[in-house]
């Protein structure tokens, strides 16, 4: 009996990027057809306002290994690679940039080190960065640098787009949010432990513009303590707001013994006495016990949404080909 050809879906979520495109595409297909993969190419269009989508369907029209989805408005990358990777059906995932700055020549050895060295996901280094240093060189060595000491991967470009998964990883996250910049975590929280790193070479972006802002920094500082948050208590979130909670409660009690303790001295010894709004103690007390309950309330309600099945993707698809 012939052995089944491993098959790879290629995940590329994109923005505007009608110019580049079709060299995207041809240049993919030719890596791809002379290392003889059978394959699917899956572009995810994230709500683009030029002529992106109308590009995809004529690339299609050329090709049907192509599959493609259009959102409603722009979610974010989270959500179009969450969707890509719902959608994918090969034994390895591939995931790259649509902007022609990753280079599809990388893949074969980035499968090869999946399937041939038993790694569970392959993330790219983007060694030699062709970017404005001061716009994202210095802020992404930053990020790496703190994402590394928080999460304990020890990778060099976490957010690097192109990345390589077995089809039982990608099956088994979830992103949300701008969580796409955290997928090793992800991958590792998942119990996939095999995490390799492979140094790439970087394109100079040739069409268009960078579609990541001034707030890029910001965001990924966020970010950055949502996962602090999700590797300490992201099973159990009452052992954080509870926790917060007891000690706010325990302040209260404090100052209410104060209170309680200064007025009966004065009572005892006929010492003239404030009322007891008067003092800062009271306000103090009354602060921090609405502070504990409300900590005690953030944990309770934590705790019953992990409870609760977990939503698909927030996204609307309003076309697709393929």
């Amino acid at each position: 009996m012939e052995k089944r050809k491993l098959k790879l879906s290629i995940v590329i979520p994109l923005l505007n990027e009608a110019e580049s495109l079709p060299e995207l595409h041809a240049w993919l297909k030719k890596v791809l057809d002379e290392n003889g993969f059978d394959y699917e190419i899956l572009f995810i269009d994230d709500g683009s306002t030029d002529a992106s989508w109308e590009v995809i369907k004529s690339l299609y029209e050329q090709d049907q290994r192509i599959r493609a989805f259009r959102f409603r408005r722009n979610y974010g990358k989270s959500q179009a690679l969450h969707l890509g990777f719902k959608e994918a059906s090969g034994d390895v995932v591939i995931t790259m940039d649509a902007d022609l700055q990753d280079n599809p020549e990388e893949i074969p050895e980035m499968v090869r080190m999946i399937t041939d060295e038993g790694y569970d996901m392959i993330s790219c280094w983007k060694k030699h960065r062709k970017d404005p240093v001061l716009k994202k060189n210095l802020p992404s060595k930053v990020f790496n640098w703190a994402a590394r000491k928080v999460s304990g991967i020890y990778l060099h470009d976490f957010n690097c787009g192109l990345k390589a998964y077995r089809k039982e990883v990608v099956k088994n996250i979830r992103l949300y949010g701008e969580m796409h910049r955290f997928i090793p975590f992800l991958v590792k929280q998942a119990g996939f432990s095999e995490i390799g790193e492979k140094p790439v070479k970087h394109q100079a972006r040739k069409y268009g513009y960078t579609k990541f802002g001034s707030d890029r920094f910001v965001k990924g500082v966020l970010d950055l303590i949502t996962l602090w948050f999700l590797m300490k208590f992201s099973r159990r979130p009452m052992y954080l707001f509870g926790s917060l909670g007891l000690i706010m409660f325990l302040i209260g009690f404090v100052a209410v013994s104060v209170i309680l303790s200064i007025k009966a001295y004065k009572l005892y010894h006929n010492i003239p006495t404030h009322l007891v709004t008067d003092r800062p103690w009271f306000y103090i007390a009354l602060t921090a016990i609405i502070l504990g309950v409300q900590f005690f309330l953030a944990g309770f309600l934590g705790e019953l949404f992990l409870q609760q099945h977990k939503r698909d993707g927030d996204y609307a698809v309003v076309d697709r080909v393929g």
